[in-house]
């Protein structure tokens, strides 16, 4: 993949994850879900991160749960993309 972004200090660049995508990990995501529950994105970029923050528990091609509404979403060669910061992601899907 081909990234024009590379997040800066605690950030983390997130890719949503369509319900249908999502059921092969086991967890379904329906369509009709409020809006404002938390959603599946699928960890795209991570940077080392700030002094004193432990970006390791996050890698590229993780699959987590993050808040619709947390972040800020940016558009990158017709694909969008969340920029949020390390500790709006809520959990770790494992696989």
């Amino acid at each position: 993949m081909n990234m024009n972004i590379q997040p800066l200090f605690d950030r983390v660049i997130l890719k949503s994850i369509s319900p249908d995508e999502s059921s092969s990990s086991g967890i379904f995501v329906p369509e009709s879900t409020n809006k404002e529950r938390t959603f599946l994105y699928e960890v795209i970029a991570v940077w080392p991160g700030k002094t004193g923050s432990d970006m390791s528990v996050i890698s590229v091609w993780d699959t987590v749960l993050a808040g619709q509404f947390s972040g800020d979403e940016v558009k990158v060669d017709d694909t969008e993309y969340k920029v949020v910061a390390i500790e709006y992601i809520l959990g770790k899907i494992n696989k």
